[in-house]
C-alpha cells in the first residue's frame, strides 16, 4: 500500500472503517485517475460477488457516500445501486450527487447492477454455481442423443455455466461434454 493511500485511509477500510484484513482495491475500469481505495475483506468479497450481498451490512454507505474521495463515492453509488430495492438505499441514492464524469465512471461497469439484474446459476439447493465448480447429480439422467446414462451421485468437476440460460451448465461425464439442468444437481462442498 502506498503512503498516500495509507495516510488517506488511516489504515482502515474507506467504506466501512474496519481495520481488519484491509487491502487496495482498484475501482474498475482502469483508466480513471486515483481509482484505488482501501477496503476490508468483507466489503471486497461482496463487491466482487464472491459472497451473497448482506443489505444489513451496508448501512455505513449513508456515511461513505459523502466521502471527498471520488473512487469511494463511485463505489458507494455502485453498492447503493445494487441495493436499490432497500428503502434506505433508494433514499440515499436520491440524495447522492455525482457530477457527469463521476456518474459516467460509476455506470461504466456492471458493478452497480443488483443481483436481480444479473444472471445467476443456482443448484437445486439454491447455492450459486460458478465456472470451475464441482457438482453432484441428484437423480439419474438419460442423456439425449447418446447411450450414456448419468447415475445419481455422479460427480461432475470443472463445470461451465451456460451464459444465456441460468438453468443449464455444461460438464463432462465419461469424457463426453453434456448440458445438465441445474435443478438436477447440487454443488459439492
Amino acid at each position: 500500500m502506498n503512503l498516500k493511500l495509507e495516510k488517506r485511509s488511516g489504515n482502515a477500510c474507506e467504506l466501512c472503517k474496519s481495520d481488519q484484513q484491509i487491502s487496495v482495491y482498484q475501482v474498475p475500469p482502469v483508466g480513471y485517475s486515483d481509482n484505488e481505495i482501501v477496503v476490508c475483506k468483507n466489503c471486497r468479497s461482496q463487491i466482487e460477488r464472491e459472497q451473497e450481498m448482506d443489505s444489513a451490512y451496508w448501512g455505513f454507505l449513508s456515511e461513505a457516500m459523502w466521502s471527498e474521495v471520488p473512487a469511494v463515492q463511485v463505489m458507494a453509488w455502485r453498492m447503493l445501486s445494487r441495493l436499490k430495492n432497500e428503502t434506505w438505499a433508494a433514499d440515499n441514492l436520491d440524495m447522492m450527487y455525482l457530477d457527469e464524469d463521476m456518474l459516467a465512471w460509476a455506470q461504466s461497469s456492471s458493478d452497480h447492477e443488483g443481483a436481480d439484474d444479473l444472471a445467476v446459476h443456482r443448484d437445486s439447493n439454491g447455492n450459486v454455481l460458478k465456472n470451475g465448480d464441482t457438482v453432484v447429480l441428484t437423480r439419474t439422467l438419460d442423456v439425449k442423443g447418446s447411450s450414456l446414462n448419468a447415475r445419481m451421485g455422479t460427480v461432475v468437476k470443472n463445470i461451465r455455466v451456460v451464459e444465456d440460460n441460468t438453468e443449464q451448465i455444461e460438464g463432462k461425464i465419461d469424457g463426453q461434454l453434456i448440458v445438465i439442468l441445474t435443478k438436477y444437481l447440487r454443488k459439492q462442498a
